[in-house]
C-alpha cells in the first residue's frame, strides 16, 4: 500500500429544493436533486511520512483529513499526502463540501487500511449530512435522487428513490458574478430564522414529486419533467423568500435571468440550493447549445459563466495505481475555463 496512489473523481450535486423544515418532531429537510458529471472533484493520495496537502481547497482538505483520522481513532495527523487536482467553486450551490469531504474520507481511510464505500459511514467520518443527504447518495450512486428527510434521532435522511435520466438530456449551468450562497454558521442561523414550511406546502411538493416529476423522469418525458421541475423549484424556493432578496431566488439578478430564460421558451430552470448557480435542463446537446447562444446575446449576461454537462449515471469513481509519486497539480476548475467550449460530450465529460 505504501507505493499505491489512490485516485477518486466525483461530480457535483444540484439540489432542486427541500420538502420541509421547522417541524422538529417530523421529518425535516428531505427533497430531490441530481448528480451531474461536471464540474467535479478530483483527488489523489498516498501514504507519506506526515500529513501533506496541496492543490485547490488545501486548507479544507486538511481539516477533513484531520477529522476523518480522529473519527478513525488515529492519534495525530494521518501520515498521508493528498493533492486536489480539480475542484468546482465553493458555496455556489454545487454541494462541494460534501463531495470533497466524502472524497477525502474515502482516500484517507483506504490509505490507512480502513477502506469504506458506504456513504453514510463516510459522511459520519467527515461530519457531513447534517441536513440534506442528496449529496451523500449522489456520491455513492449518482442519478436523480429523492430523500425522505430526517426524523428526530435519525443521523442520515433515508433514500427514497433513485432514477437514471436519459443519456441525451443536458444541463446548462449558469453562474453569474454574485455573492456566494449561505453556508456554515450563516446557514444554520438562516434555518433557525426561517418560518416553518406550512404542511399544505409540503403536501403540494410531495404531490408534485410523486405524481409528476418522478414519473416524467422515469418515462423520459422531457416536457413533463421540465414543467414539473420548475413548479417544484418555484414552490420550494418560496419557503426561503424571507431571506432571499429575490424572493423565490437568491437575488433579483437571478430572478431576471430565470425570467429571460423562460421568455426564450425554457421550462426546466431553477436555482440549486442557496445559489447563485442556476440550472436549466434540455432534451439534447443542440438545444442546450442554442440556449447558451441566445442567452449570451441577451442583456445582463456579460459576466455569466456557462457549462453544458449531463446527469451522472454513477457515483464516485475510485481506483488505486501502483506508482510512485503523485500527478502534477492542476488549477481549480472554474466555469470561465469552459466559456469558449460549449460542447460536453457524454462519453468525454464523465468523471
Amino acid at each position: 500500500m505504501n507505493d499505491c496512489t489512490v485516485h477518486i473523481q466525483t461530480g457535483s450535486r444540484l439540489h432542486f429544493g427541500m420538502l420541509s423544515f421547522g417541524h422538529v418532531q417530523q421529518r425535516q429537510y428531505g427533497g430531490v436533486g441530481v448528480m451531474i458529471q461536471r464540474p467535479g472533484i478530483e483527488l489523489v493520495g498516498r501514504r507519506h511520512t506526515h500529513l501533506e496537502v496541496d492543490g485547490p481547497l488545501a486548507d479544507r482538505v486538511r481539516r477533513f483529513a484531520l477529522r476523518v483520522a480522529r473519527n478513525l481513532g488515529i492519534e495525530g495527523p494521518p501520515a498521508v499526502r493528498l493533492r486536489v487536482l480539480s475542484a468546482p467553486p465553493q458555496h455556489a450551490g454545487l454541494g462541494v463540501g460534501t463531495q470533497l469531504g466524502l472524497s477525502v474520507a474515502t482516500v484517507v481511510s483506504r490509505l490507512l487500511g480502513r477502506g469504506c464505500r458506504d456513504a453514510a459511514t463516510l459522511a459520519r467520518w467527515a461530519g457531513r449530512g447534517q441536513r440534506s443527504a442528496i449529496g451523500l447518495y449522489g456520491f455513492q450512486y449518482g442519478g436523480l435522487l429523492v430523500e425522505a428527510g430526517k426524523l428526530p434521532g435519525e443521523e442520515i435522511s433515508p433514500l427514497v428513490c433513485r432514477l437514471t435520466l436519459p443519456d441525451a438530456w443536458r444541463v446548462v449551468l449558469l453562474l453569474p458574478n454574485e455573492r456566494p450562497g449561505l453556508y456554515g454558521e450563516a446557514e444554520r442561523r438562516a434555518f433557525n430564522q426561517l418560518p416553518a414550511v406550512p404542511h399544505h406546502v409540503t403536501e403540494r411538493l410531495c404531490r408534485e414529486l410523486v405524481m409528476h416529476l418522478l414519473p416524467a423522469a422515469a418515462s423520459g418525458d422531457f416536457d413533463a419533467f421540465a414543467a414539473s421541475l420548475y413548479r417544484y423549484g418555484y414552490l420550494a424556493g418560496s419557503c426561503f423568500s424571507e431571506l432571499q432578496a429575490g424572493g423565490v431566488f437568491a437575488s433579483p439578478r437571478l430572478e431576471r435571468l430565470v425570467d429571460t430564460a423562460r421568455r426564450l421558451g425554457v421550462e426546466g430552470i431553477g436555482q440549486s440550493s442557496w445559489g447563485p448557480t442556476l440550472f436549466a435542463f434540455f432534451p439534447s446537446e443542440d438545444a442546450a447549445r442554442d440556449f447558451v447562444d441566445q442567452m449570451r446575446r441577451c442583456d445582463d449576461t456579460a459576466d455569466v459563466r456557462w457549462l453544458i454537462t449531463a446527469a451522472a449515471a454513477h457515483g464516485a469513481q475510485l481506483r488505486t495505481d501502483e506508482q510512485h509519486g503523485l500527478p502534477k497539480g492542476l488549477p481549480a476548475e472554474d466555469f470561465s475555463a469552459w466559456g469558449t467550449s460549449m460542447a460536453t460530450d457524454q462519453k468525454n465529460a464523465g468523471p
